[in-house]
């Protein structure tokens, strides 16, 4: 299981038992999108190869607000 941590400076991840960091300007780059408007959706594509996405993306914006 991945574990998503979003502030307003990037993402904490906990994958396959590493812990890591996304800074805010690298998932801009690799989404091609303003980190705000980016979905926990899109980070966690980053993240695994093939996740298993449930509900409905939920924006950044609105995780961090």
């Amino acid at each position: 299981m991945t574990v998503l941590s979003f502030d307003e400076q990037g993402v904490d991840v906990v994958y396959e038992g590493h812990d890591f960091r996304l800074e805010k300007s690298l998932v801009e780059d690799a989404v091609r999108k303003s980190y705000p408007d980016v979905t926990d959706h899109e980070v966690l594509q980053l993240v695994e190869d093939d996740p298993a996405l449930s509900g409905e993306p939920r924006r950044i914006a609105d995780i961090v607000d």
